[in-house]
């Protein structure tokens, strides 16, 4: 049986993480990457000028969720005695400030309790252009890559322009992040490590966010799995919903366990979150239900060599670039829309069937076609 460890239910900053070195407050902005009004965030890019001029940081600041105690009117009995209150959105320190009543409706500014007013801050420092790239909002494209695009385009791309698994490896060697571990199989082939996602606070349930990275450090993401690995993707699904059921008490049924591609970094790893929570990624041209990847590995074993799958790029990624060089990737819009302007007249329901089927032709006559190819089927 592979060693299994759990950790301390405490999700506490790692004891072997070392004070950053940069000072959040002296941070200057340059400007602002993505300001996401849905999930209540903003993305910053700017500079630490104490440390260096040209080094550029992201800062990410996003409001914390909500938790049930955090809007508690009543404390229970057996916590009455306790010398230190929680507090709530429903105290006298509470400021309220009305904007309009109109009949049963009321619109108010509500300024809590500076304990409830806590803004969660990621920062990437140094940030490369690929963080930038990844952190702003900018155009995206569907490319639909088969497995002959993977080996030519992809493959080579991501071996030679990827993020540094470094901070992977530190988790796994237990040289950083220890403490923030929920759950560990130390097993060489069918172990893997829970920890928070950097997207979870750690505190409320309700948004709960892991990220489940194997151990074996030669997948890179779906297009290397195989029937060989169905062993750790089963132990995977059964052994995380066991410790999340244990640990956070959320039934398995509530869980949604799934892969991305293209995922953000190339060692295998699946995203763990509830169902009611619409977590970034999860959208159907992104997410492969890991409940899915096990069922196509279980009827053709090498699937994802075979298959022909879809992903997301963005503008700015150099991975767009290869495939709109092989594809035109940015001119399928423009092509559209002057094929639309070119469109052959609609059938109407006088026209001979000789006259509907040379229209059946120019519609599926592709640019390329020549006038002899087109008049080789006679038209009246």
């Amino acid at each position: 049986m592979p060693e299994q460890v759990e950790s301390s239910p405490k999700l506490n900053v790692s004891s072997e993480i070392k004070s950053p070195t940069y000072d959040l407050t002296k941070f200057c902005l340059k400007r602002i990457l993505n300001n996401n009004s849905k999930f209540k965030s903003i993305t910053l890019l700017g500079t630490f000028p104490d440390l260096s001029e040209t080094d550029a940081a992201i800062v990410v600041f996003e409001k914390n969720a909500y938790r049930e105690s955090d809007v508690a009117t009543e404390v229970p009995a057996e916590k009455e005695s306790e010398s230190e209150k929680k507090p709530s959105y429903f105290s006298s320190d509470l400021k309220v400030r009305t904007d309009f009543v109109n009949n049963i409706y009321a619109s108010f500014q509500c300024v809590p309790t500076q304990e409830l007013c806590a803004v969660k801050s990621t920062v990437v420092y140094p940030a490369t252009e690929k963080h930038i790239q990844k952190y702003s909002i900018c155009q995206k494209y569907l490319i639909i890559e088969t497995p002959d695009l993977y080996e030519s385009i992809t493959l080579p791309y991501l071996s030679s322009s990827q993020f540094s698994l470094d901070w992977v490896y530190n988790i796994l060697e237990h040289k950083q992040e220890t403490e923030r571990i929920v759950f560990e199989d130390k097993d060489s082939e069918n172990g893997f490590i829970l920890v928070p996602d950097l997207k979870w606070d750690g505190r409320n349930v309700e948004n709960l966010y892991l990220l489940g990275i194997v151990q074996k450090r030669d997948i890179k993401s779906l297009r290397d799995l195989n029937a060989s690995h169905l062993p750790l993707l089963r132990n995977f699904q059964q052994s995380a919903k066991q410790a999340i059921l244990k640990r956070y008490g959320l039934n398995p049924n509530q869980l949604r366990m799934y892969f991305h591609y293209q995922p953000s970094f190339y060692h295998l790893h699946v995203h763990i979150n509830p169902i009611r929570n619409d977590a970034p990624g999860i959208w159907c041209e992104k997410s492969h239900m890991l409940d899915t990847v096990i069922n196509n590995l279980e009827l053709v074993p090498d699937y994802y060599q075979r298959a022909t799958l879809p992903f997301v790029s963005y503008e700015g990624n150099k991975l767009l670039d290869l495939y709109d060089e092989r594809l035109g990737v940015r001119k399928a819009a423009s092509k559209d829309e002057k094929d639309s302007d070119q469109a052959p007249e609609p059938f109407t329901d006088d026209e001979q069937e000789e006259t509907r089927q040379c229209k059946r032709i120019k519609l599926s006559a592709p640019e390329e076609s020549t006038e002899a190819e087109l008049v080789a089927t006679p038209c009246a």
